[in-house]
């Protein structure tokens, strides 16, 4: 075999083992880093009842509050217990600016 085949060979051997010891490596971190898939998300309050006619878009969660964002581009905040604490129209918002 001529030397530049050689070379060329534990090159390519190399890259190879190289290779798979990053995926190995890759696989590791995702195992031993990814969060618990069966953690508890957090549930809404069963008090929580929206207002007449609104449909939920979204929802998100905070230390003692939650927020829906309702189709009709409002925001409500309701406290602990389930309580409506704030409504903000969402489209007056974006009309000032």
């Amino acid at each position: 075999m001529p030397p530049s085949l050689r070379f060329l060979k534990g090159l390519v051997i190399t890259l190879m083992i190289t290779m798979i010891l990053g995926v190995i490596a890759v696989v590791y971190l995702l195992v031993t880093r990814m969060p618990d898939g069966r953690a508890q998300i957090p549930a809404l309050p069963p008090d929580i009842v929206l207002p007449q006619g609104t449909v939920a878009e979204a929802v998100t969660f905070g230390a003692g509050w939650s927020a829906v964002v309702t189709t009709s581009q409002s925001l409500l905040i309701f406290d602990a217990k389930g309580a409506l604490v704030h409504s903000v129209d969402l489209a007056d918002l974006a009309a000032q600016n």
